[in-house]
């Protein structure tokens, strides 16, 4: 089922959110608003974050954006794209003060309320410490998060490691290297970066992770950097909480960025928007956990 908001009158607008932590430095971001016409106070808005090394518009962000059925915002995390900075691999924390500069922007500014989530690798482990750090303040008021391709077992990066060691040893850092935005980035990775991501602490979504939001992770079975096993921890893990729900989607063919097919991304989270809209999720695989006749 495709579901297809009639928001052909979205209007789009380029924000520059100027970091309390970070000199000079401005967060460039993308709003989409469904009612333009409308005044945004006390509106509801979802978040839209990317992965390692990607953009605010790359793989399904854009597309997503533009079929929501209500105001999004996406943007570009310190050292990424149109955002200055120094980009960090294994610094979540930095990754973490960019979204809370976002969300205190956009609640003082505009009037928002941050109702959703939706977080690609990199970018869902960040929604998920920020939605654990600040369950009793900001994100009382989210009640959906979406996991694409979220790594739980943060030490498994030295998997990568250990299958380079030799050119590790030999110039003493890995080179990562992405098209982003059509342009060539290139990172070096020292072994301080790795420790640093392997020791991100995810185990805290078992304790802390709010009760009341409800959970949609999808994960493509040909994942090559993140196990696909991974998704099933995390299925454990929301799937123990109530009254929040968690819904669990394998796509057979896809990969980490779900490569082509990025309405299979689209379209599932449309569709579980209306579900729960509907008060039909229960937890469970997708078209499983579904109460009702669809």
């Amino acid at each position: 089922m495709t579901v297809t908001p009639a928001n052909a009158s979205v209007k789009t607008t380029k924000v520059a959110i100027p970091h309390p932590l970070e000199k000079d430095c401005a967060i460039a971001g993308v709003l989409e608003e469904v009612s333009p016409d409308q005044p945004t106070h006390g509106r509801k808005i979802a978040l839209i974050l990317h992965g390692a090394m990607g953009h605010k518009d790359y793989l399904f962000q854009k597309k997503l954006a533009l079929r929501l059925p209500m105001d999004s915002f996406r943007f570009d995390f310190r050292g990424n794209h149109e955002t200055p900075g120094t980009w960090s691999f294994g610094r979540f924390g930095n990754d973490i003060d960019d979204l809370e500069a976002v969300v205190e922007y956009l609640t003082k500014t505009y009037g928002y309320v941050v109702e959703t989530l939706v977080g690609h690798s990199r970018g869902s482990v960040v929604s998920m410490l920020w939605l654990c750090k600040h369950r009793d303040g900001p994100a009382k008021d989210v009640t959906r998060y979406v996991n694409v391709a979220g790594r739980y077992r943060m030490e498994k990066v030295y998997d990568e490691l250990e299958a380079n060691r030799a050119e590790f040893e030999r110039q003493g850092f890995l080179e990562r290297k992405a098209m982003v935005a059509r342009k060539p980035f290139i990172s070096r990775l020292y072994q301080q970066d790795y420790d640093e991501f392997a020791s991100i602490d995810t185990s805290i979504a078992w304790a802390h992770f709010p009760a009341h939001i409800d959970v949609l992770t999808l994960h493509g079975l040909q994942d090559a950097v993140v196990p696909p096993y991974d998704a099933f921890i995390y299925a454990r893990i929301y799937g123990a909480r109530a009254p929040g729900t968690h819904t669990l989607r394998y796509v057979e063919d896809a990969d980490h960025n779900f490569t082509g097919m990025p309405e299979e991304v689209v379209d599932t989270v449309l569709e579980w928007m209306a579900q729960q809209e509907r008060g039909e999720l229960v937890t469970g695989v997708w078209h499983t956990g579904v109460k009702g006749k669809l």
